[in-house]
């Protein structure tokens, strides 16, 4: 008997049979099943926009707060504390303005210039990692370091005896070893958190050192796919 159907409408090989379509199949020789195209197995892809745009956000925030309390902070000690240490916890912690022309543990003093662009640069490489940043840990500690750096270069920059020579203004002391700040105190837990995470093979964007032994081609992917 001749066909009804008319021309170009006779059935597709794949469904003559059962008459229900196949899906098409999509993934790559060698991927596992349901992975992403053009995603190495094993490797994380790169930190969706969104996702990025919120990280960068908690970044900036927790920047902010550490500014905003370590200045309030600055200007209390300014008006309540002197020169002459008042115990807290005995010995182990106490209040004492100080005004430090150098570095933590007042070291390198004299080299106010060097310090201050030491801690532009800190800023700036901050800002810069920010836009890979895919990682809740990384922005955190990015956070914590970008508030408490800025915290200590208003002081090199606005404080006297003038312009990127200020004083820092330290009232924390600690035993007899220190006197630091809340910008310090935050500096200090970021560094931790970064030793933590690099430990731990954990980078910026949010995957492992492992993944990218193991695939070593994913790096170059995840960059390109990102720029």
């Amino acid at each position: 008997m001749p066909s009804t159907l008319p021309d170009g409408d006779l059935p597709d090989e794949s469904t003559a049979d059962t008459g229900v379509g196949v899906a098409p199949v999509t993934d790559e020789p060698g991927a596992e099943p349901g992975a992403e195209p053009g995603v190495e197995p094993g490797v994380e892809p790169v930190a969706a926009p969104e996702r990025r745009r919120r990280l960068v956000a908690l970044l900036l925030g927790l920047a902010v707060g550490v500014l905003v309390v370590d200045q309030l902070t600055k200007a209390w000690a300014l008006n309540a504390l002197d020169a002459e240490r008042r115990d807290v916890l005995g010995s182990l912690l106490g209040l004492q303005l100080v005004f430090n022309k150098g570095a933590a543990l007042s070291i390198a003093e004299g080299m106010t210039w060097a310090l201050t662009l030491v801690a532009v640069a800190v800023v700036v490489v901050i800002v810069r990692v920010a836009r890979r940043i895919g990682s809740t840990a990384w922005a955190v500690a990015l956070g914590l370091l970008l508030g408490g750096a800025v915290g200590n270069l208003v002081d090199r920059l606005a404080r006297e005896p003038g312009f990127a020579r200020g004083h820092v203004i330290d009232f924390i002391a600690y035993l007899d070893w220190f006197v630091g700040n809340v910008a310090d105190i935050a500096i200090v837990v970021a560094a931790g958190l970064v030793v933590l995470l690099v430990a731990r093979g954990v980078r910026v964007d949010g995957t492992r050192e492992s993944d990218h032994d193991a695939h070593p081609g994913a790096a170059e992917d995840a960059e390109r796919a990102r720029g």
